[in-house]
């Protein structure tokens, strides 16, 4: 088991402890968080607690973290939006609220369920069994286009051109405030958060990220703006546009705790796609429209 351990302070005290728990980790499940304390792997202070303790200020939190099961990841009948599929590679377009590959709390219900039934064993196999054919991640909910691989070979091309950066990747989002430079690059390192395992923070040492902005439309207190990643750093966006006082509208984890709409997640949308054919050389891009929920915000505002 790996074990982790947390103290609580004055700014994250007063939730229920698996709320708490939960916030530290972006792939594991509250459910799964409250079967593990169900099962005694949680202490409180030396104690065992429910999930439904309310941390205090001081309380020493020990997590026992049981080592992940092999697991079989099933094929799943999902509808899932292709966008382009040929004998090396297809274009989905993912939906908001759907997660990319299996992980611990969450096995069943995501794109690679989903893709598994569609392409059956025509994946790649370079990222194992959990991730066939995932070549790239975006955020469970951020919406847009994802390229899968369904073979080794075009993996590795496809891989390499990202870490070459000469992919195309376009996307749109809602932020607060207005933006006031028509056009912006944000060249910041990013890492994991020193404190919130949960988040991702600008810090020395950490990897080179630049993301480019340019803003689409301006309204009375947000802005609409378009971001063109040049790396692709783990909630690069998100954390770009923070650090210029401008969060994204719903974002859980670096926006504001309340927000006027209804929203389960960031407004973000990967919306252009673009790269090299594997086997062609050819020049393929790929846009798709903004979802309904992301047209509703902007209809508010317009």
């Amino acid at each position: 088991m790996e074990q982790v351990n947390f103290d609580v302070n004055e700014e994250n005290e007063g939730v229920r402890l698996d709320v708490f728990l939960s916030g530290k980790f972006d792939n594991m499940s509250r459910s799964y968080i409250q079967k593990i304390i169900k099962e005694g792997n949680v202490l409180v202070n030396d104690k065992k607690e429910k999930p439904r303790y309310i941390t205090k200020t001081n309380d020493k939190i020990n997590l026992n973290i049981p080592k992940p099961k092999e697991l079989e990841v099933e094929a799943e009948n999902i509808d899932i939006e292709i966008v382009y599929e040929d004998d090396d590679l297809l274009v989905v377009n993912k939906p908001a609220g759907m997660v990319v590959h299996p992980a611990p709390g969450n096995y069943t219900g995501t794109l690679v369920n989903a893709i598994l039934y569609h392409c059956k064993d025509n994946l790649s196999s370079i990222n194992g069994v959990i991730r066939p054919g995932i070549v790239h991640r975006i955020d469970k909910d951020t919406s847009g286009l994802l390229m899968i691989a369904k073979n080794n070979n075009a993996h590795n091309c496809l891989s390499e051109q990202l870490k070459d950066h000469s992919i195309t990747r376009k996307y749109h989002m809602i932020c607060y405030g207005v933006v006031k430079e028509d056009t912006m690059t944000v060249d910041a390192p990013i890492a994991r958060h020193p404190v919130d395992r949960l988040k991702m923070a600008i810090v020395e040492g950490g990897k080179r990220a630049v993301t480019h902005f340019k803003v689409l439309k301006r309204f009375d207190k947000y802005t609409y703006v378009e971001a063109e990643l040049e790396t692709g750093r783990t909630h690069q966006i998100r954390v770009h546009m923070l650090s210029k006082r401008h969060p994204l509208v719903g974002d859980p984890v670096y926006g504001p705790k309340n927000s006027k709409f209804k929203l389960n997640g960031q407004m973000l949308h990967a919306k252009t796609l673009g790269f090299i054919h594997p086997t062609t050389n050819e020049y393929m891009e790929f846009n798709s429209d903004i979802p309904p929920h992301f047209k509703r915000i902007l209809n508010i505002l317009d």
